[in-house]
């Protein structure tokens, strides 16, 4: 038996719309039951003295929100290595470009700035500000 073009075809249609259609459940999920309330996801309320969900549960999803965002930015901060790829410290070479890039058309002229500038920070800092100048033309039009 063999993979044809079909199955292929939908099994990368199905592994594209499925992350986004499981972001919408959890959306519409998380939409109605802080509306209505964990306990009581239909809206019907039979019991007045109740407390809402949202108040509760509202901060709970916040603040771990932030403590998980303070995780991160603790390990970035103090272990910045620690999820690095070895490849990020290969020495600059403007005349090679790596094998896993493959230069489109569009990007010619970032290949051409970055490869003119042997120093990796004046490489990037260098299109940076070519890119600002485009930005900033418009702007600066004065006829």
């Amino acid at each position: 038996f063999s993979v044809d073009s079909a199955t292929l075809t939908r099994f990368f249609t199905f592994h594209f719309i499925l992350p986004f259609i499981i972001i919408g459940m959890t959306m519409l999920h998380l939409l109605f039951l802080h509306e209505t309330g964990s306990s009581n996801p239909l809206g019907l309320n039979p019991n007045v003295d109740k407390v809402p969900f949202h108040t509760y549960f509202s901060f709970k999803d916040i603040m771990g929100f932030f403590i998980l965002l303070a995780a991160i930015s603790a390990i970035s901060t103090f272990c910045p290595n620690i999820m690095g790829d070895p490849d990020n410290f290969s020495p600059a070479d403007p005349l090679m470009t790596p094998p896993h890039i493959k230069p489109e058309w569009y990007f010619l002229f970032a290949y051409a700035i970055l490869r003119s500038v042997p120093n990796k920070l004046g490489g990037v800092l260098a299109l940076m500000l070519s890119i600002l100048i485009l930005l900033l033309l418009p702007i600066f039009h004065l006829s």
